[in-house]
């Protein structure tokens, strides 16, 4: 401020200075005659500085009252802060000295309960020492009474108990072993579910017998000939027995060979055909017949590795693979199951990750030996490892034909594929016909393995062999009991029996009293 009044005052005195010079300088031009303003100029020089030195001095005295305001505000706003800090420092001094009372309060209420606890941990050894004597002179007053020593007791709780704990681990062990047997079953049954889902089969052909449909009676006079001699021609040249009979209009070619049953068969038509039946032209047209089911087995056996997919097939196998065409297990066509068998064993290895064309190859192969085993000798399973062999098949294809029966424990993941495979072929609804007698022999092997267990009553087989209902005698089998027999008749059931699916066991435990009132 004193800065600026400064500035004022110098600012007029030199307004004064240059008017005072421009008056001399004007009064040198003009001479004497302007001496008398001189002197009312000096005048009114005097009247502007004093002007101008008083209105410096009002305007230092209106900057002075202004400084000392501006310090009195700025001195009142430093003492507010300080008071308001000074109220924050007190509040924190009062927080801190509440903590530490706080403080001071915890660590003499932990103390004191370290006191309380000490007391009590005192108190309790007494009181296990205590006990231990009470437990001492109970145990001694007890071996007394009963005569036994500690040692003695134990061993004979552990004895009452020991069949107890049989029980129950058996059934902790029947129970681990059911959730097992879910989680395979669960997974076993999707995929042989997704193989069966794809894979679509015909139902059931015939077995033995062909027949031959006639124009007319008349033919069955012609076709036997003079004395029997076109029909004794006929017999002897194809190897089937014609069953000639009431039946209008119709002929039955019988024989177990279904290839020589077709070509009989083939034969007679073509004789009824053309019209001339003689002995001669029955040679001719049986071995025309024969040339063409050749052929046909050929074709049917090219077309079967074609169809499983399975790579190149040695040609004496591709024929035994057509005359399963005309070969059939209990009404199923054999070269059908095979094929079947092979996209089913392929359809779980793609499942599985195993060799899927190795699977099908085997699959196919599997019944090789039954287009031999109405020429040879030995089983169907004998016959085809000899001719598998023979013709350089692997050998993990000869051990799945092998042991697709069981013959034979299952060494490798393909042979395990065409067993299942096979099974769920043979028995799927609509594959075979079984026969009556072998159904009722399995029933009866049903009742007599359950009936064959101790304190078993009377055993039924019903819901055409899949559950077996058996009686228990309830005075020899308790229920704790009953879970361990129902798992021993089941197993023995798997050892000794062979059936498609599976089979329930129900154990039925029942007590009956009775009484009269008279």
């Amino acid at each position: 401020m004193i800065s600026i009044v400064i500035t004022i005052i110098i600012a007029v005195v030199c307004a004064v200075l240059f008017a005072v010079l421009g008056f001399l300088f004007g009064y040198t031009k003009r001479g004497k005659s302007d001496t008398a303003k001189i002197g009312d100029a000096t005048e009114q020089a005097t009247k502007i500085l004093n002007n101008a030195l008083s209105e410096a001095e009002n305007t230092k005295k209106t900057l002075l009252l202004e400084t000392k305001d501006e310090i009195h505000r700025l001195r009142s706003d430093a003492d507010k802060e300080i008071r308001e800090r000074r109220n924050e420092v007190q509040k924190q001094e009062k927080r801190l000295n509440q903590r530490e009372e706080y403080l001071d309060k915890r660590a003499d209420t932990l103390e004191k309960k370290n006191e309380s606890l000490s007391e009590k941990i005192k108190s309790a050894d007494d009181k296990l020492l205590e006990i231990d004597g009470i437990k001492k002179s109970q145990f001694d007053m007890l071996e007394r009474i009963s005569g036994l020593s500690q040692e003695d007791a134990k061993a004979q709780l552990m004895n009452s108990l020991e069949s107890e704990l049989d029980i129950e681990k058996s059934k902790r062990i029947l129970e681990h072993e059911q959730m097992i047997k879910d989680q395979s079953d669960v997974i076993a049954r999707e995929i042989i579910g997704t193989a069966i889902q794809r894979c679509a089969a015909d139902h059931t052909a015939e077995t033995t017998v062909s027949v031959v449909s006639l124009p007319s009676d008349e033919i069955k006079g012609r076709i036997i000939g003079r004395e029997g001699r076109n029909i004794r021609s006929i017999e002897k040249i194809t190897g089937v027995e014609l069953i000639i009979d009431d039946t209008p209009e119709a002929i039955t070619v019988s024989s177990f060979d279904p290839v020589r049953r077709e070509i009989a068969r083939l034969t007679l038509e073509r004789l009824i055909q053309d019209g001339r039946i003689h002995p001669t032209r029955i040679e001719e047209m049986y071995e025309k017949s024969k040339r063409e089911i050749n052929q046909t087995i050929k074709a049917e056996g090219e077309k079967a590795v074609i169809s499983a997919n399975c790579g190149s097939v040695h040609p004496e196998l591709v024929k035994l693979l057509g005359k399963l065409k005309y070969r059939t297990s209990y009404g199923q066509s054999v070269l059908k199951h095979s094929l079947e068998v092979s996209y089913i064993a392929g359809l779980m290895a793609a499942e599985l990750g195993a060799d899927e064309k190795l699977a099908r190859r085997a699959g196919l192969l599997h019944d090789l030996g039954k287009a031999l085993d109405h020429e040879m000798e030995g089983s169907h399973v004998a016959l085809g490892v000899e001719y598998a062999r023979k013709y350089k098949e692997s050998e993990a294809v000869v051990h799945a034909i092998q042991a697709h029966h069981g013959d034979v424990e299952c060494k490798t993941i393909v042979a395990c594929l065409v067993q299942a495979a096979d099974a769920v072929s043979a028995s799927r609804p609509g594959a075979r016909r079984e026969n009556i007698e072998h159904y009722i022999k399995r029933l009866q092997q049903l009742e007599e393995i359950s009936t064959s267990f101790n304190g078993v009553e009377k055993a039924y087989a019903i819901q055409a062999g899949r559950e077996v209902r058996v009686m228990v005698k309830p005075d020899v089998i308790s229920d704790q009991k009953m879970p361990y027999i129902a798992h021993e008749i089941a197993k023995k059931i798997e050892e000794e029996m062979e059936y498609p699916g599976q089979i329930k066991v129900n154990i039925i435990r029942e007590s009956r009293h009775s009484d009269v009132a008279k």
